[in-house]
């Protein structure tokens, strides 16, 4: 007999998808207004700038709390689907993206011990590598915003370059959501409920 209470976060994945698309075009917007606004140093540039920026900053936040909720969510479902499954605390899971240095790293092993728990059917080179492409993309973006911000904020060709890499990112979130949601839905829907071992 299967579980009727357990659901993979269908509705939360959704969301979060969206929300991350609606960032990173948003995303390209601000980027080329705060250029504008660098070489132009106008009322109306200024304006523009501030304006997408600020607009840019709560959709950016808002996404975060999404993809967290999300994260957190999917991370209880895979301590339900595998219960010896050695995953980090929901403090951690969302603590480790907001340390410095650490969020260079331990980000992307939360994801993938997740993804592994989640199902018998996690591919470990297909879905590790998309993992890997996906923070690979999120990195090498952040780090060239601040090569740009610091050398050359005018510099078109690196705002295409972290633009290029900021859409990427979003992409490959986005299909990672989507392949650690399907691979608990399925297997939510045909595993019965186990409960956590306990030390007697």
């Amino acid at each position: 007999m299967t579980s009727t209470t357990r659901r993979a976060p269908w509705l939360l994945a959704r969301f979060a998808q969206a929300s991350i698309a609606t960032a990173a075009v948003t995303d390209v917007f601000r980027a080329a207004a705060v250029r504008d606004d660098y070489l132009d140093r106008s009322a109306a540039s200024l304006h523009k700038s501030g304006l997408i920026s600020m607009a840019f900053v709560y959709l950016m936040t808002f996404t975060i709390v999404l993809f967290l909720v999300w994260l957190v969510q999917s991370r209880r479902n895979a301590t339900e689907l595998f219960p010896l499954a050695t995953l980090p605390s929901r403090g951690w899971t969302i603590g480790a993206w907001f340390i410095p240095v650490v969020n260079f790293f331990v980000p992307r092993r939360l994801v993938l011990d997740i993804g592994r728990a989640s199902s018998v059917s996690w591919d470990q080179k297909r879905d590790t590598t998309l993992v890997n492409l996906w923070w690979g993309a999120w990195i090498t973006h952040s780090l060239v915003l601040v090569v740009a911000d610091q050398a050359a904020p005018w510099s078109m060709a690196l705002l295409v370059v972290a633009e290029a890499l900021m859409i990427a990112a979003a992409v490959l979130l986005v299909l990672v959501i989507e392949r650690i949601t399907t691979l608990q839905s399925t297997a939510l829907a045909t595993t019965v409920p186990v409960a956590p071992l306990t030390q007697a």
